[in-house]
Formats: C-alpha cells, sequence, structure tokens
C-alpha cells in the first residue's frame, strides 16, 4: 500500500483549485454587476447635462466614472460646493482602497495558478489553460450593448 504524502490541507490540488475557481466566480459576479449594474448608471449619469457647477480640480483624471458619480450625487442631493469637495476626496479614498485591494487579489489569483500549474504535469497543464481560457468571457462578461 502506497503512503499518501502529507502536505498542507490548504496544498491539496482540489482545494487549490476551488479556491481558484471561488475566485474566478468573485471577478465574475463583479464584471457582471458592472456591466449591468453601475457601469450603466455611470453612463446615463455622464451623459445627463447637469447645471450644477463641476469641481474638475478636485477629481484625479485616473478615474473613469469618477466625475459621473461626484455630479450625480452633487445635483440629485442638491450639494454644496463643501459637501461636493469632500464627496470627492472619500470617493478618492475609496477608489484608491480598491484598486490597492484589486491589485492583491491579482498577485493570489497568479500565485495560486503558478502553484497550481507547479503540481500538474504537462497534458494536465494544457488542459488546466485550456479551462481558464474557456473561463474568460465570464469573467469580463458579455460584450456590450450595439449603440442605437
Amino acid at each position: 500500500m502506497v503512503a499518501a504524502v502529507e502536505r498542507a490541507p490548504w496544498q491539496t490540488p482540489r482545494i487549490l483549485t476551488t479556491l481558484t475557481l471561488v475566485f474566478l466566480a468573485g471577478a465574475a459576479a463583479g464584471a457582471l454587476s458592472m456591466q449591468f449594474g453601475l457601469h450603466g448608471m455611470l453612463h446615463r449619469a455622464s451623459s445627463a447635462s447637469s447645471g450644477a457647477p463641476r469641481l474638475a480640480a478636485s477629481v484625479p483624471a485616473h478615474q473613469p466614472g469618477h466625475d459621473a458619480v461626484l455630479d450625480r450625487f452633487q445635483t440629485e442631493l442638491g450639494l454644496t460646493a463643501p459637501q461636493t469637495e469632500k464627496l470627492a476626496l472619500v470617493l478618492d479614498d475609496y477608489s484608491q482602497y480598491y484598486e490597492s485591494l484589486q491589485e492583491q487579489l491579482d498577485d493570489l489569483r497568479a500565485t495560486g495558478k503558478t502553484r497550481i500549474l507547479a503540481i500538474l504535469d504537462r497534458e494536465q497543464r494544457v488542459k488546466f489553460e485550456k479551462m481558464m481560457n474557456d473561463l474568460a468571457p465570464q469573467l469580463t462578461g458579455p460584450p456590450a450593448p450595439a449603440a442605437k
């Protein structure tokens, strides 16, 4: 009888594969919610004409959608200029925090994938890569609808 190789429970291929699929499912859920929820609201807000003044100087240019959210809050909530400035800072802080978490999650996924690939033989690696490629469209969400 062959003795099982002892390894930490989280190092078993089944658990590593499950963890990878859970992270990929989370990314897919985030992409879908962005595609069907928040993304549409942001575009509607940015395309709506607003008579309220904008505080573009307090909004970093690297954050797409930030202006649209700020404009919508300013218009629909009737924010004053000081409130809008404070809200812009809160949104900026949140955005930076989210980007940091996203980078950490990307690193975690890459580490998990590397560790999984190290366990698999050549044929299994090819199958695993195909499985990950098949999941890629689910992670990016459905294509955007054509403009009317």
